[in-house]
C-alpha cells in the first residue's frame, strides 16, 4: 500500500512541477520540467538518505566506539524490532530532533541531533525516540517523506523563477499561460499546494510512528516523556531555513498557532502524548 502511495505521490508532484514549468517557460519549459522531475524521481528513490543528510550537510555517521550510549540505544531497538541496522548520524544541533531517511529497511540512517542527546538524559526516552524513527523505517514513510522533501525543494525554486519572472519581464507577456497573472498566480499557488501535501500526508504517520514504535518497544512512557522535554525546550531547529525536510523531524514547532492549523506537519504533542497513554493502559490490561 505505501508503494502505491509512494507512486501516486510522486506522480501528484511530478505534474505539479511539470505545470509550474509550462507556465514558467511555455512547451520548452515544460519538457524540460518533465525531464527533470524524472531525474529528480530516479534520484530521490535511489538517494534518499543522502539527500536528506546533504541537507544536513555537518552530519557525521558515528560508530559504537564514536558514541556508545546513542549506538547502543539504536542496536537495543534494532534488536527489539528485528529490523537491520540503520546507519547512525549526528546533527551538529543544539536543537533536541532527530529524523529517519532512506529509501527502505536495508538503506535507512538514522539522525538525531547533538541538543537532543543532551536533554534525553535516560535510556527509556532515547530509545522511544528512536523506536518512533524505526517505526517510520518500517512503514517506508521516510522514503515518501524524502521524495516530498526533493520537490517541496524543486517547487520552490520553479515559483522563485516565476516570481523573478513577473518582475523582471513577466509586464510584457501575453500569451495563453497568462503573461503577468499566470507567473504571479504560480509564484503563490505552487509552493502552498506542495506545503499542503506535504502537511497532510506527515499528520496520520506520526500518530502511527508512535503507536508501532511504542509497541515494538514497550517504551510508550519514555517516548511520550521525550516529546514533551523536546517540545518544550527553549532552543528549536530552524526549519524555516530548510522547509522542505520539517516533516521528517519528530517534533516540528511553529511560532503561529495559524500556520499550526493549516500547515503544521505534525499533529499537538498533546496529542501525541494523550494517545501514547491510551495506548500504554490499553496494552496494561490486556
Amino acid at each position: 500500500m505505501n508503494s502505491f502511495k509512494v507512486f501516486l505521490l510522486m506522480l501528484t508532484l511530478m505534474f505539479l512541477f511539470v505545470w509550474v514549468g509550462y507556465i514558467v517557460g511555455g512547451q520548452g519549459g515544460m519538457i524540460v520540467a518533465f525531464v527533470l522531475a524524472v531525474v529528480m524521481n530516479f534520484i530521490s528513490y535511489w538517494y534518499s538518505d543522502r539527500l536528506v543528510l546533504k541537507i544536513y550537510h555537518h552530519a557525521r555517521q558515528v560508530t559504537q566506539q564514536d558514541h556508545p550510549r546513542l549506538y547502543a540505544a539504536v542496536s537495543q531497538v534494532q534488536i527489539a524490532t528485528k529490523m537491520p541496522m540503520p546507519k547512525v548520524y549526528i546533527v551538529p544541533d543544539k536543537a533536541p530532533n532527530a529524523f529517519a531517511t532512506g529509501r527502505n529497511a536495508e538503506h535507512a540512517a538514522v539522525a538525531v541531533t547533538e541538543g537532543l542527546l543532551e536533554i534525553l538524559n535516560n535510556k527509556e526516552e532515547l530509545e522511544g525516540v528512536i523506536a518512533h524513527e524505526f517505526a517510520h523505517i518500517k512503514n517506508k514513510d521516510m522514503l515518501i517523506g524524502t521524495v516530498v522533501a526533493t520537490f517541496v525543494g524543486a517547487i520552490g525554486i520553479l515559483a522563485s523563477i516565476a516570481r523573478w519572472g513577473a518582475i523582471l519581464g513577466g509586464h510584457g507577456r501575453n500569451d495563453n499561460r497568462g503573461g503577468l497573472v499566470g507567473l504571479l498566480a504560480t509564484a503563490i499557488i505552487a509552493p502552498l499546494v506542495a506545503i499542503v501535501i506535504q502537511s497532510a500526508i506527515s499528520r496520520s504517520r506520526e500518530y502511527k510512528a508512535d503507536a508501532i514504535g511504542a509497541r515494538l518497544t514497550g517504551r510508550y512512557r519514555g517516548l511520550s516523556s521525550a516529546l514533551k522535554k523536546i517540545s518544550s525546550a527553549p532552543k528549536r531547529m530552524n526549519l524555516n531555513q530548510k522547509p522542505a525536510t520539517a516533516h521528517l523531524m519528530i517534533v516540528n514547532n511553529f511560532s503561529s498557532k495559524w500556520n499550526t492549523l493549516l500547515f503544521s506537519t505534525h499533529p499537538p504533542v498533546e496529542k501525541r502524548i494523550e494517545k501514547l497513554q491510551e495506548l500504554s493502559q490499553q496494552t496494561y490490561y490486556e
